[in-house]
């Protein structure tokens, strides 16, 4: 389980392939996607590649409830986030998890994006900077599994799925939304449009996993006409969670 390297997405984390050019103008590199639609949060980051046991351990705890394993994504969380202290203000900054509708949470007993992140805050990213606030968020109502939706259909059906509990708590300040899984940016993406429309200047991204649209892809990137190349290889996958010492 190693984390994601090579050229992606200032914004979205998203993979970057060989037909990307960077050109001159831009500071920094954009999918096609960001390059059309400027997101509500202003970057999003995750620790590794959802597949092999990254993925395999995301599901011990979702749907086995094996809860140690929220320490182990705990770390990688921190890690994520710590890709973004730098941009960061010097206040501080709520950390806010995805919530779960409440009858999903009854019967897993628990939320996993919160289990995640209470484990990364022991961490300390970012000391004194960093403060878990659930119950911010609400999820308003139950929402079909995405699981085989297109990206339309999987932002239709989170629309106004969400809504803020503390307005309090985020208008005027910058905010970390957080969450186990990254898959087209959806349900972070609808999170950071209520919480920028309850006040919040701007919103943050950070998960343990992110979809990826190919692995071992060759990325080219070209700054200022000059082309610069390398190989990104896909982790190796990790046959059984006990290699992460769960």
């Amino acid at each position: 389980m190693r984390p994601i390297a090579g050229g992606l997405c200032a914004i979205c984390g998203e993979r970057l392939f060989s037909s990307y050019a960077l050109s001159a103008a831009e500071n920094e590199p954009r999918c096609g996607l960001c390059r059309r639609i400027e997101p509500a949060f202003a970057r999003a980051v995750a620790y590794g590649s959802y597949e092999g046991g990254l993925r395999e351990l995301i599901h011990l705890l979702k749907y086995a409830g094996v809860r140690p394993a929220a320490n182990v994504l705990g770390r990688m969380l921190a890690e994520a986030i710590a890709a973004l202290e730098l941009d960061f203000p010097a206040e501080s900054i709520p950390v806010v998890p995805v919530p779960l509708y409440r009858t999903r949470h009854r019967h897993r007993e628990f939320n996993q994006a919160e289990l995640i992140a209470r484990a990364a805050m022991k961490l300390n990213p970012a000391p004194g900077r960093l403060h878990l606030c659930t119950g911010v968020l609400e999820r308003k109502r139950e929402t079909p599994s995405q699981t085989g939706l297109t990206r339309h259909q999987r932002r239709e059906n989170v629309r106004g799925a969400f809504g803020v509990a503390q307005i309090d708590v985020v208008k005027g300040r910058e905010v970390l939304v957080v969450d186990d899984v990254y898959t087209t940016g959806a349900t972070v993406s609808e999170c950071a449009r209520v919480l920028r429309r309850a006040g919040a200047t701007k919103v943050w991204v950070a998960t343990v996993a992110r979809t990826l649209k190919a692995s071992g892809q060759r990325v080219e990137i070209q700054l200022s006409g000059n082309a610069a190349a390398e190989d990104i290889s896909a982790a190796p996958e990790v046959p059984l969670a006990r290699a992460a010492g769960i």
